[in-house]
């Protein structure tokens, strides 16, 4: 223990510059951290922090916790999270786009050289259709799937028409699912990261900012029990500006954290996720219940006629 407080001692006393004095300190602060990990420091010569501090951070920890799961599940809304084909789909995808590039690239820079010495322009790929640009929804795949079995069965048969019935009102439920996501997204993850990102980081720099000056602080009061003469009078010193500059650095953090708590973008943002998803299922529910009417219609029809 001597030996720690003399090595600190020592680099304090040293008379540097600004920036070297703030490296001595980083380090003093760096050594009375180890020396606390380890247990080396009695509780007693740890500088207790205000009740109302800890209270404190430990709800601003729960909130950090909230809203870091909440984030991790609701950010599948960016994805094609019900659709998982889309992945072999998106493959074909990425090959057809790149092959469409490379024609591209060679309709207008390359020329091939016909057999009579004429240099005929390459031809531009053929653009992709509109049909193959459809958004990665399972209701959106459900609506394909049902477009294309009505075409085959024939929109004059009675499962081809309830097939295309079905076909348009996925469609509708998949425009829907879309426009849920977006919302989500746009309403509910953006924020939310604006949050964790914005004040909520403030907060935590000034909670490092505290345990910073809290080991500055200890560390100095270490260096005052082995000080003498001058060196004494000045180290006491030294403990006294420490002890300013944790009581200043404390009260921002508290007002950071406060008002951290008391902001009501948590309680907005979980709105907008009830409210966007209530939209979808609505929507959808709409969608679906005059779709069955019509369903059910035509299998009575069809039913009676089987018998």
């Amino acid at each position: 223990m001597d030996n720690w407080a003399k090595l600190t001692s020592s680099i304090s006393g040293l008379n540097i510059g600004s920036n070297a004095g703030k490296l001595a300190k980083g380090f003093s602060s760096s050594v009375q951290a180890t020396r606390e990990r380890l247990g080396q420091v009695p509780v007693e010569d740890i500088t207790e922090l205000p009740q109302e501090y800890k209270d404190l951070e430990a709800r601003v920890d729960a909130l950090k916790a909230a809203q870091d799961q909440m984030l991790r599940i609701i950010s599948v809304y960016g994805t094609a999270y019900d659709y998982p084909t889309q992945i072999q789909e998106s493959l074909t995808e990425i090959g057809s786009s790149v092959t469409r590039g490379l024609q591209a690239f060679a309709a207008t820079n390359l020329k091939v050289l016909h057999i009579d010495g004429t240099k005929i322009p390459v031809s531009a790929p053929a653009p992709v259709p509109a049909e193959e640009q459809h958004r990665k929804t399972l209701p959106h795949a459900i609506a394909r799937t049902s477009a294309s079995a009505a075409k085959t069965v024939g929109p004059n048969d009675r499962l081809g028409k309830a097939l295309g019935t079905y076909a348009a009102t996925s469609e509708k439920i998949g425009e829907a699912h879309a426009a849920q996501d977006d919302a989500i997204l746009v309403n509910v993850v953006e924020p939310l990261k604006g949050s964790i990102t914005g004040p909520l980081q403030l907060a935590m720099n000034a909670r490092t900012a505290v345990k910073a000056s809290r080991l500055q602080l200890d560390s100095v009061k270490q260096t005052l029990k082995t000080a003498t003469g001058a060196r004494q009078e000045q180290t006491r010193i030294d403990v006294e500006n420490a002890e300013d500059d944790l009581v200043q650095k404390t009260e921002t953090a508290i007002q950071l954290m406060k008002a951290v708590l008391d902001n009501p973008e948590p309680l907005k943002t979980l709105n907008e996720l009830a409210k966007a998803q209530l939209a979808y299922h609505v929507a959808a529910a709409e969608a679906l219940q005059a779709a069955q009417t019509e369903l059910e219609e035509l299998s009575i029809e069809a039913e009676g006629e089987y018998r």
